[in-house]
Parts: C-alpha cells; sequence; structure tokens
C-alpha cells in the first residue's frame, strides 16, 4: 500500500525542493515582498509587476532565440521582430541577418552563454523573458557506426545547450515572477528516427527538461514548453528527389510539409498572456505525423 501513494509524498516535496533551489539562486526565501537578489548584479526594469505574471499583456517582451539566423529560428526571430517584442538572436559566427541584432554564442559552453545573454540583456535593456531555445545540429549515422564523438556533441548541443540557456535565463525571471521558455524539438524526438539515435534522444529529453522546468518554476510565473516540428518546407525538401518526397507527404495526414511560419506563429502563442496557464505542454507542429505520441 505504502508503495501505491509514494507518488503523493513525492509530489508534495516539490515545493520543498523549489524553495530551496529558488533560495539558493536569489539569496533570499520567496514570499511577500521579498523581491530582487542578493548582490552586486545590475538592477534592470523589468516592465512587468513582481506580483502578476501577465500584467505585460501590452507590452513588448525581451526575446533571445537561440540559432536565430537560418531556418525555424530565423522565423521565429522575424514573427516576434514583426509583432513588436525587443528580439536578439543567438549565431555561431558571422553576422546576423538583416533588421535583427545578435550576439556569438556557443551553446556548448556555459561562459559563451553566459557572455552572450549579459550581451544581449543590455541590447535589450532587461532581463530576457522570452527564451526559444532553438540552435541544434544533426551528425546522423546508423547505430553500430555512430562514433562517441557524434552522439556527445548532438547531445550536448541540443539538450545540453538548451539546459545552459533555460539555467541562465530563469535567473532574471525568477526576480521578474514571469518568463517563457520555448523548447524546439523534433517529431524525431517523439517518433524516433532511423541513423538518428543521438538526433532523438536529444530532441526527446527537452520534454523532461521543459516538464521539469515546469515544476520547479511554475509559482513563480515561469511556463515551459515544447513545439515538436515534422517536415519543414525549406530548400532541402525542395531539393529531395520526387520519389522521396512523395514517401515523405504519403505519411502525413495533411499531406503537405509545415511552413517555418507556422511553427514560428505557435511559438509565439506560447509566448502570449493566452498560453499563461499552458506549461509542460508538447505541441506538435506537423500536420497529424506523429499524433498519438
Amino acid at each position: 500500500m505504502a508503495a501505491r501513494y509514494s507518488h503523493i509524498r513525492l509530489a508534495r516535496s516539490f515545493s520543498t525542493d523549489t524553495l530551496a533551489v529558488v533560495t539558493a539562486w536569489t539569496g533570499r526565501r520567496p514570499g511577500p515582498g521579498r523581491e530582487g537578489l542578493v548582490g552586486t548584479a545590475p538592477r534592470y526594469d523589468y516592465g512587468v509587476s513582481v506580483t502578476d505574471s501577465t500584467s505585460s499583456n501590452h507590452q513588448p517582451q525581451a526575446v533571445l532565440v537561440t540559432g536565430g539566423n537560418r531556418g525555424i529560428g530565423l522565423a521565429i526571430a522575424r514573427s516576434f521582430a514583426d509583432a513588436g517584442h525587443d528580439v536578439v538572436i543567438t549565431h555561431r559566427s558571422g553576422q546576423p541577418p538583416e533588421g535583427l541584432r545578435g550576439v556569438v554564442c556557443d551553446v556548448t559552453d556555459s561562459e559563451s552563454v553566459d557572455r552572450a545573454f549579459t550581451q544581449a540583456e543590455e541590447l535589450l535593456g532587461r532581463p530576457v523573458q522570452v527564451l526559444v531555445a532553438n540552435a541544434g545540429i544533426t551528425k546522423d549515422g546508423l547505430l553500430m557506426r555512430m562514433s562517441d564523438e557524434d552522439f556527445d556533441a548532438v547531445v550536448d548541443t541540443n539538450l545540453a545547450g538548451a539546459f545552459r540557456c533555460a539555467r541562465r535565463a530563469v535567473k532574471g525571471m525568477i526576480r521578474a515572477r514571469h518568463g517563457r521558455v520555448v523548447l524546439v524539438s523534433s517529431v524525431v524526438g517523439l517518433l524516433g528516427g532511423a541513423g538518428q539515435t543521438n538526433y532523438a534522444a536529444s530532441k526527446a529529453g527537452l520534454v523532461g527538461l521543459a516538464r521539469s522546468i515546469t515544476r520547479e518554476l511554475g509559482g513563480r510565473g515561469i511556463t515551459a514548453n515544447v513545439v515538436a516540428p515534422g517536415f519543414i518546407e525549406t530548400e532541402m525538401t525542395d531539393q529531395l528527389p520526387e520519389d522521396l518526397r512523395t514517401k515523405y507527404l504519403a505519411s502525413i495526414p495533411a499531406g503537405r510539409f509545415a511552413t517555418t511560419e507556422e511553427v514560428a506563429g505557435v511559438v509565439r502563442w506560447l509566448a502570449s498572456p493566452e498560453a499563461a496557464y499552458v506549461s509542460g505542454a508538447v505541441i506538435p507542429v506537423d500536420g497529424g505525423l506523429g499524433m498519438g505520441h
């Protein structure tokens, strides 16, 4: 009988654990009128009430999109910018896309992540309120031929990189009692993919990451969700052989590939006041390809 109800004791422990975590991060126990960090960290005007996580309804949010220089990440960044939000992207080299502000960041390096956030906050004039963790890589290969290096590189970028960015982002979100974390996964993380054990594992891990953030920080006005795109209309899919393209399309109930703008719209909704009560969710944008998973 005791084993049957062990989950209840675990659930009750979340509040105590969360208090300990928040106290460790902020240097103070959370409570009415106890906003602010102890130390010499710069103070910002957060643009939201410390006690009301929905008070930013009509104000532009400070958005950071990792890997926002191309593909889905670029579409997400432009979607937020077009809606009037303040946006900064991260990129590994070169210059940011025209019309967007960018900072150089290697998500596999904690110091680089911290430096990028500091620079982004200077550009934004306040801490990041919306983090879209989109940066990712692939190194496909059959399981029995995949090297440790290829497996580790993908997991370190796609999963651990999202963790490093979320860890840095929530420090400001806790102080503001407001924040949105959106992790960009993939239908492959739910369905699996032959030749993609590293990629699938890294993208599946984002679900546990988002749900753990929700358990820890849901009471602080912070949500964490996962968006899982399917096949996306890109230059790569345009160049697929016709027979392979037909095969892929036949597996999608919608009968077409998604646009990057459709993924961006879902991400932007998750960051909106309308989605303030949505957290720990996995939202597929795949035309029905992965339904039931």
